[in-house]
């Protein structure tokens, strides 16, 4: 793995932290219809509180995959797609390194 790669994935691990979590995961994917929405809407149907809700929105908030909008007395959250994005690149980096190693095998073995 390249040097520039093995960077970019340092950097990038708090983001996969973050989506280690299936309540975080579950939240991107209900934020990621493009609506934003306020804690209190995002607990209804949920068995978890508005301030579990919160602290795990603070987490994505951290990372950059969602952010808080102020709007009159409330939060509301929306999905921001960039990090993602960022991580989809950096997939496809280490998909094409494996793709390279097993093909440099390959002919090795068949040397």
């Amino acid at each position: 793995m390249n040097k520039t790669l093995a960077r970019q994935l340092s950097n990038q691990a708090p983001l996969f932290a973050a989506l280690g979590d299936k309540t975080r995961l579950l939240l991107l994917v209900k934020l990621g219809g493009g609506e934003p929405y306020s804690v209190t809407t995002l607990a209804e149907k949920s068995s978890l509180t508005r301030q579990a809700i919160r602290k795990h929105l603070h987490v994505l908030e951290e990372v950059g995959m969602v952010k808080g909008v102020k709007c009159g007395r409330e939060n509301l959250f929306q999905f921001n797609p960039k990090p993602i994005r960022e991580l989809k690149l950096s997939l496809e980096d280490i998909s094409r390194h494996w793709d390279d190693a097993l093909t440099r095998l390959k002919r090795f073995a068949e040397e």
